[in-house]
């Protein structure tokens, strides 16, 4: 087993595992582990230049495993989670992860 074979088996039994980091959640229908962190939205948001409109009420980044989530998200797009609707307001591919953040004008 190479090295990139290793990363991508950790994401899936360390990180995402349920037991440890992760929970499972349903995303655009599909259930998936995910790792839900609003403390990190928060630090990313201090260091980059704010560029949505409008003020979101709840406001979160999740990261997931790229082969569970498929295609890189667009900025803008709409995703459900957990049956609410948000829009993707950054995705950053992490290298076999993204770390997705989005918004919602609901509570």
């Amino acid at each position: 087993m190479g090295f990139k074979e290793i990363i991508q088996e950790d994401i899936h039994n360390i990180f995402l595992d349920p037991e440890e980091f992760g929970a499972f959640h349903q995303v655009n229908g599909q259930k998936m582990a995910i790792v839900i962190d609003d403390s990190e939205v928060i630090e990313r948001s201090k260091k980059q230049i704010e560029r949505t409109e409008g003020v979101y009420k709840r406001q979160f980044l999740f990261f997931v495993a790229q082969k569970d989530f498929g295609r890189f998200p667009a900025i803008g797009s709409q995703i459900e989670i957990d049956g609410k609707s948000y829009r993707i307001v950054d995705a950053v591919n992490e290298g076999y992860m993204y770390s997705i953040t989005v918004g919602s004008l609901k509570s």
